[in-house]
């Protein structure tokens, strides 16, 4: 059986970076990338739906070794999946990727020290193994299998088609036609605009609303600053700038929040004008981030409502008729196609089966470390962004923390660090793995997710500031990591 130092899960923004991490700081070390598709990029080459773009800037979702140099800072889909192409092939990763390897379970033996993954490979149709000292699950947090889609009485009845956009078909023809898009979240708010402008009409369809905020599609500060200063400098600046703007509304929202809801309002008002009466279809019934904010680049969402291409429509939804959806409010709502916006299907380590000295590891009944390891789970992390800022700020740092797990354990001649609760933590109370956060996606699944205790380091902060100090600061060999 193969044998390599450390097995990356994923080829995707994180497994990338994770691939980076390794090359420069663990130089000793050798690794795979094993991806599941027969190509990189994740989640930025699986959605192909009109508008892919990011809902964070580009200067704090880029890596912070890998300036973004392009103009526009909330980018679309493509031109992220190509700056993720290019950092592999500059930093020479593109050698160390498998495609078209789906790890299907990880066995761990406390014996050898060593992972062996069983793996199914979707270009010969075959299963083959692999072994490894260390795992670095780097697969993202949603199904790649399909998306979430809630039942929906008299579905069949609908006589077009219904697409969720996890699985957009290239031959979709939507020009001049009604489209109705079912859902409030951030791939509603980026399909809308985009759909707009050659649809007959697009009906959001929502049950209830989110926070929209318009955001400059460029950042007139960066691109000033590229052109006074070094690429990097002007880079690392405008990062700075804005991880501090990010993380003072976010401060805001936990410590004033009734005062930023009433601006973000006030903003959607004013972003709408006498066009449509915000409460009920703007108004959310939640604080600001207790769910995630969607963006609107230069207000593109609210454009196309001020323009009456598209509209808004809040309710439940009764069932679907042979020409669209009747909404229970007696409200019909005629459409051609249907767009089923209803959120990822979470799962928990890339669905991949787990077994420790042959016991199967529940996730649902460990604690979290620093919320990237598991209460007695050796040799595995993963890597998990922010909810409330742009998610290469945490994998970043994971990755880099994950070398110094791997450089300690090679200069104290150990082979095996597990997370281990001490006598006096397993009493703790158990939290959410992310705590104060409510949407639906995350709901659904918190019964299978790790859970967080109530003090350093079985916390997932999902603050910056503080996995800063943590994961660069703190000393690997804390007491509660164990090293053998």
């Amino acid at each position: 059986m193969e044998y390599v130092d450390v097995i990356v899960v994923g080829a995707g923004l994180s497994g990338i970076g994770a691939g980076y991490h390794l090359s420069t700081q663990c130089p000793t070390r050798s690794y795979l990338i094993l991806e599941g598709r027969g190509q990189l990029g994740g989640t930025w080459d699986l959605f192909r739906y009109p508008g892919i773009r990011s809902d964070s800037d580009m200067h704090t979702l880029g890596y912070h070794f890998k300036p973004w140099v392009a103009e526009k800072a909330i980018a679309d889909g493509p031109s992220i999946l190509e700056y993720i192409r290019e950092t592999a092939i500059e930093h020479g990763i593109t050698d160390r990727i498998r495609y078209n390897h789906r790890v299907q379970s990880a066995s761990w033996s406390s014996d050898k020290a060593q992972w062996t993954l069983t793996i199914h490979r979707s270009d010969t149709n075959e299963s083959t193994e692999l072994s490894c000292n260390f795992l670095f699950m780097c697969a993202g947090y949603f199904s790649y299998r399909g998306g979430y889609t809630p039942t929906f009485e008299g579905r069949e009845r609908f006589r077009g088609p219904v697409i969720h956009p996890q699985t957009w078909p290239k031959d979709l023809e939507y020009a001049q036609k009604r489209v109705a898009v079912i859902g409030s979240g951030a791939t509603a708010v980026t399909l809308i605009p985009a759909l707009a402008q050659t649809a007959g009409h697009v009906v959001m369809v929502q049950r209830s609303p989110s926070y929209i905020v318009s955001w400059p599609e460029k950042d007139k500060v960066a691109n000033a600053l590229r052109r006074i200063l070094p690429e990097k400098t002007a880079y690392a600046m405008t990062r700075w700038k804005n991880i501090t703007l990010q993380q003072l509304v976010y401060g805001q929202t936990r410590t004033r929040p009734k005062t930023v809801r009433r601006r973000m309002l006030k903003m959607a008002q004013n972003a709408v004008g006498d066009s449509i009466d915000i409460d009920p279809h703007l108004t959310p019934s939640y604080n600001p981030w207790d769910q995630r904010l969607c963006l609107a680049p230069d207000g593109d969402f609210f454009e196309s409502i001020k323009s009456g291409q598209a509209s808004i429509v809040t309710g439940e939804i009764e069932s679907f008729t042979e020409d669209g959806l009747q909404m229970a409010s007696g409200e019909h709502v005629d459409a051609d196609i249907v767009i089923t916006a209803t959120g990822l299907q979470l799962v928990v380590l890339g669905e991949v089966e787990f077994s420790v000295d042959g016991r199967p590891i529940d996730f649902g009944d460990t604690v979290t470390y620093k919320g990237f390891a598991y209460s007695d789970v050796p040799n595995l992390c993963t890597s998990f962004g922010y909810v409330n800022a742009s998610w290469t700020l945490r994998s970043d740092l994971i990755a880099s923390y994950v070398c110094r797990l791997l450089n300690h354990l090679e200069q104290t001649n150990t082979r095996q660090c597990t997370p281990r609760l001490r006598q006096y933590e397993t009493e703790m109370p158990r939290r959410p793995f992310i705590d104060g956060f409510s949407p639906g996606y995350l709901q659904r699944v918190e019964d299978i997710m790790p859970k967080q205790g109530d003090r350093p380091p079985w916390l997932n902060t999902q603050n910056y500031r503080t996995d800063v100090k943590q994961f660069r600061d703190c000393p690997v060999d804390d007491g509660a990591m164990e090293f053998m």
